[in-house]
């Protein structure tokens, strides 16, 4: 009877330990590959810092957009822009005038 409550006693203290060790390993697992895990915030923070980008160059955009928006508005009136935006939107140039295309523009209407 010794015998049989020793190694009663031994599966149940291996048993213990191998539940232990498969709970670890299942928290091991989704805490590394899970919804919520490392490799997710890895790649989450990939997808902020590229958006932060992208919103950068959004904010300059916008900002370049209202200095000129500024410029033509009626308290502070650059009579040259004016022109400018005039003979772009209309499509006009003088007889006596040469047209030299700026590539960027260019590329950015299209």
């Amino acid at each position: 009877m010794g015998i049989f409550l020793e190694l009663q006693n031994k599966i149940k203290n291996s048993g213990i330990l191998i539940f232990c060790t498969l709970l670890s390993l299942y928290f091991l697992f989704h805490g590394i590959s899970g919804e919520r895990g490392l490799l997710k915030l890895l790649y989450l923070r990939s997808e902020i810092s590229s958006a932060q980008k992208i919103a950068d160059s959004y904010r300059q955009q916008k900002e370049k957009l209202e200095e000129k928006v500024k410029l033509l508005s009626s308290s502070s009136l650059d009579l040259d822009l004016l022109d400018e935006r005039a003979r772009i939107v209309l499509n006009l140039a003088g007889t006596d005038e040469f047209i030299i295309l700026d590539a960027e523009e260019t590329n950015q209407k299209k």
